[in-house]
Parts: C-alpha cells; structure tokens; sequence
C-alpha cells in the first residue's frame, strides 16, 4: 500500500480546496494508495501521516506571488527534526496552486515549494501533461491550458465560488496530476523495496508525531 499526503492551505474562497480534493480523486483512482488529505490547520493531528507517506503533495492558493502565510508557517515546523535528521528524505513530493491572475506570479509559488522539499531531501515531482491552449486550434478546455511544468497551475475568477472556478480544465489537469504521482509513488516505494541502499534508506520516524522545531532541539 502506498501513502500519499496532500497538504494545503485554502482560506479566501475554497479554490485550493477544491483542487486539493480533485488531486485526491485522482490519487485514489490508482488501486493499492491511500490518500490523506490535510488542511494545514489540521496538521498537528496527522503529524504520522506524513512522516509515513511516499509522497506529500503540497497546496497552497498564490498570495502576492508567494505562498500563503499559513502554508509557509506549516513548513517552518519542518525546520528542526525533519530538516536536520531527513527525516523526509527520498520522499516524492509535488505542488498545486491556484490565483485568480492568468500569470499571478504561480511559478514562484511552485518554486517555493520545490525549494522547499528539496531542503528536505525530497524527490519533486513535475507536471507531465504537455501544455494545452498554445496555438488557434486550443481552448480554455485543453489540460494543462496555463502550460504550467513545474506543477499544476491553475487561474480561478475572483468573482466565483469555488463551486465555479476554477474550471473543469483545471479540475481534470489536478486529477491527472494526482494519479500521476500515485503511480509513481507505488513504483518507487516497490523499487525501493526490491533494490535497497542502505545510505538511501528513508527514515523510520514511528510515532514520532509532532517534529521539534530548531529551538527545541538540544545544540
């Protein structure tokens, strides 16, 4: 069984939400993954979820070209015990955002957060789905219509309800993404298994829960 962590932020109107549930959906179609799905405001409750997962998947809305305040605030937990013992390392991890601008500044959202897991060790996960829309013969209903590399990048009218928007191009590029990591997370989780290395072997945290931070650890 392979585990797989989405975690995200999503506090204006749900956007981020509702694409955190369609890289779900999309993770869930693959047979033998399990999937969590983690408001940032409820990680202290799943700190095992994620220390177990094969892959994280991070979420976050595009604030003022950056990730969200709360997001950034989730990773800084990382810092201590996580960041020092890599404790997340060889871990897959990959990326979603949404704003309400075409451009909106999303790639360095997504760069933050690549940044980000590689701090951890982590192995990114890009886009694969060829970018949509780039000629008179695309449309807004092309996947991947923001031709976005890095991650799924996705563009929600200000003035809708995440009911609305984003649309149903955006939904179908998250879910594709979501089962593109699962599949991989299964294949790498069996190859790790089947060829192991013992100075690549991920770290066994157990029930370690809440990781301390760098003030609390012992210098």
């Amino acid at each position: 069984m392979a585990r797989i962590s989405i975690v995200f932020d999503s506090s204006f109107k749900g956007q981020t939400a509702a694409l955190a549930s369609c890289v779900a959906e999309g993770a869930r179609s693959v047979d033998g993954v399990e999937v969590q799905v983690i408001h940032v405001d409820e990680v202290s409750e799943h700190w095992n979820d994620l220390h177990r997962a094969d892959a994280i998947i991070f979420g976050s809305p595009t604030y003022i070209g950056s990730v969200s305040g709360k997001f950034k605030l989730f990773i800084e937990q990382l810092a201590g015990e996580v960041w020092l013992q890599r404790m997340w390392k060889n871990k897959l991890a990959a990326g979603f955002t949404v704003s309400a601008g075409r451009s909106g500044d999303k790639l360095n959202c997504l760069m933050q957060m690549a940044i980000f897991a590689s701090q951890m060790a982590m192995i990114w996960v890009p886009q694969h789905i060829l970018g949509g829309n780039y000629s008179s013969q695309g449309s807004e209903d092309d996947l991947n219509r923001m031709a976005g590399y890095l991650g799924v990048m996705a563009q929600a009218n200000i003035d809708e309800p995440a009911e609305a928007s984003p649309p149903e191009s955006d939904r179908a590029t998250a879910r594709e993404h979501g089962r593109h990591v699962a599949r991989l997370a299964k294949q790498f989780a069996a190859g790790q298994q089947a060829c192991p290395f013992a100075e690549e072997e991920r770290f066994s945290a157990g029930e370690i829960g809440r990781p301390l931070g760098l003030t609390e650890l012992p210098m």
